[in-house]
C-alpha cells in the first residue's frame, strides 16, 4: 500500500507561521495509526503555505477517523505558534479534510483533529470518537475552572491574566481611539465642583460632539426626560407597572391628585395600568464608598411615576428611604425646584450603582463568563450547540479578567470614585445574584410581567422584543437542525451536564431562579439559548453602549453622593446640590472609564456576523443568511423611526449591537 497522502495548511492570519517540527498521526477506525514527523530544514510552516508528505506507507487504515498533532520546538529556532488551518488527507483516492483553524503551542501536547460534522454523542457510532469527546472535555475541564470572585455571586474561570487563556480563547480589541487627555487632566482635584458653569465649561469639552449628551444637559431637570429615561436610559430594566401602592412608601390618593388626569383618580390610574414604580431596595445596608478620605452615602428610593394617557412616563412622588416616618418624607413635583430636583438626583444615583454592577456586571458580563466556561467545560467542540454559542461567549472571559483585575480591584475606578465601592460590590452583587430570575431575563415575559411592552415611547421595549424574536427564530432553526424530538433533548447527556454546571455554578443552585436544571425540549433550549445569545450581545449593547450619552452630564447620574439624604423639606438651595456630587477628579475617573468602555471596538463583530470557519457549512449557513436578513430589516426600522425623533434610540440597532461582551 502506498499510504496516505497528507497535505497540511497554515493559515493566512498574520504570524501564522512557526518553525517548530510537527508530528503527525493519522488514526483509522479500527485503532490502526502511523505517524511521521515534518522535520526537513526547509518544512518551515509559513503563513499560507501548504506541505505534504506520505505517511503510512504499509499501515491499512480503512477511514481515517483522527488525526493527532504536536509541535516540538526546533533546536536553534524560535518557538513560535502555529495557526493550523486543516489536514486534507488522500487515502487511495478519498479525499478527508480535517479543519482545524486555530492555534497550536509546544505546551499543549497532542491535538486531535476530527472530519465528523457537527452532531450529539448518541449519533456516534465509532468508540473511538465518542472517547475523542470525553477527552476532548476532561483536557478542558484541566484548563478551564471554576473560581468563586465573591460568596453568593456567580462563579468564574479561575484566572488572574487573559495570557492563562492562550490564544484561542483570547482576542485584541482595536481601540476606536478615544481622547481622554482632556478627562485625565483633572485627577489632581481632590475637591468639590465650584458651580454648575464649571461643569458645563467641562462637559463642552467632552461633549460637543455627542449630541445624546447635549440633550441630557439641556433636559435633565425636566420630569418628562426623568421619566424617559427610566424607559430608554442605560438602565430600562428596573422601572415596572404595579397595581397598589407598596405598604412601605407613604403615598396617599390625595398627595398625588394633583399631579393625575383631571377626573381621575389614583385607585382608577392604578386599575388602569398607569401607575409604575422604581424601588432600590437592595441597597438597604450596602456599606457606601470612602472617596477622597470623605465618607460617601446611599439612598434607597422608591419612586412613583405616572404614565399619561399618551404614553409619557413621569414621576410623581419620591420617598428616599424605605422605612416611613417624620424624617423620610415623600418629595413631590409640588416642593421646591431644589428639594425635587435633589431627589431626583438621588434616585439616579441609587439607579447608577444598581446599573452598573446588577444590570450591566451582572446580567451580561458574568452571565456571559458563566455560559462560557460551561460550554468549554461540557460541550465538545463538535457538539451544535457549543458551535452556536461560543462566537457570543468567548470574549467574556478575557473582559472579565481584565475587570476583576483593573476596575473592580484595590485603586480601580470603583475604588477611587464610584458610591459602590470594594465592600458594597460583594454584597450588592450576592444581592443581585439572588433576585436574579430567569424570567427577568427572557424578554416577552420581562417585558410583559413590568407592563412596559405597550408603552408606545418605551423603544427599548419595541426594539429588544424585535431583535429577542429574531433571535428565537434563529435558534429555534437551529436547535431544529440537530435535534429531532424531545427526546434527543432529554438523552443528550452533554447538554444536561451543561445546563446543570450553569444552575449549579452560575446561579449557585437556586431553583427559586427558575434556571433550568435540566432541558427536557426542543422549545426550552431553543429559549435557553435565545436568553444567552441576547444577554451577550443584545442586552449588553443597551446597557454599556449608553453609559456614556447619559453620564458625561454628571449630575444626571451621579456616581456618588458626598452627604446623607435630607430628612426634611426645604434644607436645601441650588447651590447646595453642589455639595452632594462627586468631586471633580472622582468624576474625571468615572468619565475616563466610561469614555473607554462605551465605544465599539474598530473590528467590532455586529451581531450574528459569524466569521467562525464552521458557520459556512450549507445548513449553518442557509439559517444565518435568514437571521442576517431579518436584523437587517429591524435595523432599518429602527433607523426610519429614529429619522423621526428629537432623541434617536440606537443602542439596540442589530448593525450596532456587538456579538458577544467585548468591552
Amino acid at each position: 500500500m502506498e499510504g496516505c497522502c497528507v497535505t497540511i495548511k497554515t493559515s493566512r492570519v498574520p504570524l501564522a507561521g512557526s518553525y517548530n517540527k510537527l508530528h503527525i498521526c493519522l488514526i483509522g477506525a479500527q485503532g490502526t495509526a502511523a505517524s511521521a514527523v515534518f522535520e526537513h530544514p526547509q518544512d518551515y510552516l509559513l503563513p499560507d503555505s501548504v506541505l505534504t508528505l506520505v505517511v503510512g506507507e504499509k499501515v491499512d487504515f480503512g477511514e481515517v477517523v483522527l488525526v493527532r498533532l504536536r509541535l516540538e520546538v526546533r533546536p536553534g529556532f524560535p518557538d513560535l505558534d502555529w495557526h493550523c488551518h486543516s489536514v486534507e488527507i488522500n487515502n487511495g483516492g478519498q479525499v478527508q479534510v480535517f479543519p482545524c483553524h486555530k492555534w497550536l503551542q509546544t505546551g499543549d501536547g497532542d491535538v486531535e483533529l476530527r472530519s465528523a460534522e457537527v452532531d450529539l454523542v448518541s449519533r456516534e457510532t465509532q468508540l473511538i470518537l465518542k472517547e475523542h469527546r470525553a477527552r476532548d472535555l476532561k483536557s478542558r475541564q484541566q484548563h478551564i475552572r471554576w473560581r468563586t470572585f465573591a460568596e453568593g455571586v456567580p462563579r468564574c474561570v479561575d484566572m488572574d491574566s487573559a495570557k492563562a487563556l492562550g490564544p484561542n480563547l483570547s482576542y485584541t480589541r482595536q481601540s476606536p481611539g478615544v481622547n481622554i487627555h482632556y478627562l485625565k487632566g483633572f485627577t489632581d482635584r481632590k475637591e468639590p465642583w465650584r458651580s454648575f458653569e464649571e461643569m458645563e465649561h467641562f462637559l463642552m469639552h467632552n461633549a460637543r460632539d455627542n449630541p445624546v449628551a447635549m440633550y441630557v444637559w439641556s433636559h435633565w431637570r425636566e420630569d418628562a426626560f426623568f421619566g424617559y429615561q427610566c424607559l430608554n436610559g442605560c438602565n430600562p430594566l428596573v422601572v415596572r407597572q404595579i397595581r397598589s401602592i407598596p405598604q412601605n412608601l407613604a403615598v396617599t390618593p390625595e398627595l398625588v391628585q394633583p399631579f393625575l388626569p383631571q377626573g381621575s383618580s389614583l385607585e382608577l390610574e392604578l386599575q388602569r395600568g398607569a401607575m409604575f414604580l422604581m424601588d432600590y431596595d437592595v441597597l438597604e445596608g450596602v456599606p457606601p464608598n470612602v472617596i477622597n478620605g470623605k465618607q460617601q452615602y446611599f439612598a434607597t428610593p422608591l419612586c412613583l411615576l405616572h404614565a399619561s394617557p399618551d404614553g409619557h412616563l413621569k414621576p410623581v412622588a419620591i420617598q428616599l428611604n424605605q422605612k416611613p416616618g417624620p424624617d423620610n418624607p415623600v418629595f413631590l413635583p409640588s416642593d421646591s425646584p431644589p428639594d425635587w430636583l435633589l431627589a431626583k438626583m438621588w434616585t439616579r444615583s441609587a439607579d447608577f450603582q444598581c446599573h452598573q454592577l446588577i444590570s450591566h456586571f451582572l446580567c451580561t458580563h458574568l452571565l456571559g463568563e458563566v455560559c462560557c466556561v460551561a460550554t468549554l467545560r461540557q460541550l465538545p467542540e463538535v457538539h451544535p450547540i457549543h458551535r452556536l454559542l461560543m462566537p457570543h461567549v468567548r470574549t467574556s472571559l478575557q473582559i472579565n479578567i481584565a475587570a476583576r483585575s483593573s476596575l473592580l480591584a484595590g485603586n480601580g475606578v470603583f475604588d477611587r470614585a464610584i458610591g459602590s465601592g470594594l465592600k458594597a460590590l460583594p454584597v450588592l452583587l450576592a444581592r443581585g445574584t439572588a433576585r436574579l430570575r430567569y424570567s427577568t431575563l427572557c424578554v416577552p415575559e420581562d417585558l410583559r410581567t413590568r407592563g412596559i411592552d405597550t408603552l408606545p415611547y418605551c423603544y427599548y421595549a419595541q426594539d429588544a422584543l424585535k431583535v429577542w424574536n429574531a433571535l428565537h427564530r434563529f435558534a429555534t432553526k437551529w436547535v431544529d437542525v440537530h435535534y429531532h424530538s424531545n427526546s434527543e433533548v432529554h438523552e443528550d447527556s452533554e447538554l444536561q451536564s451543561w445546563i446543570w454546571e450553569i444552575f449549579s455554578e452560575g446561579f449557585l443552585g437556586n431553583a427559586e431562579s427558575g434556571i433550568p436544571q435540566t432541558l427536557e425540549t426542543k422549545g426550552e433550549l431553543s429559549t435557553f439559548i435565545t436568553m444567552v445569545i441576547f444577554c451577550s450581545s443584545a442586552l449588553h449593547a443597551a446597557v454599556n453602549f449608553s453609559m456614556l450619552d447619559f453620564n458625561l452630564w454628571m449630575p444626571n447620574n451621579p456616581a456618588s453622593m458626598s452627604r446623607p439624604p435630607p430628612q426634611t423639606k426645604g434644607s436645601v438651595s441650588e447651590e447646595d446640590l453642589l455639595s452632594f456630587l462627586p468631586d471633580v477628579n472622582a468624576t474625571s475617573s468615572v468619565l475616563t472609564a466610561l469614555s473607554m468602555l462605551s465605544k465599539p471596538a474598530a473590528n467590532m463583530v455586529p451581531l450574528c456576523q459569524y466569521r467562525e470557519h464552521y458557520f459556512s457549512d450549507a445548513a449553518h449557513c442557509r439559517l444565518v443568511e435568514e437571521v442576517q436578513r431579518d436584523l437587517s430589516t429591524i435595523a432599518a426600522e429602527i433607523q426610519e423611526r429614529n429619522s423621526k425623533l428629537e432623541l434617536p434610540y440606537p443602542y439596540l440597532s442589530p448593525d450596532l449591537v456587538e456579538n458577544s461582551v467585548a468591552i
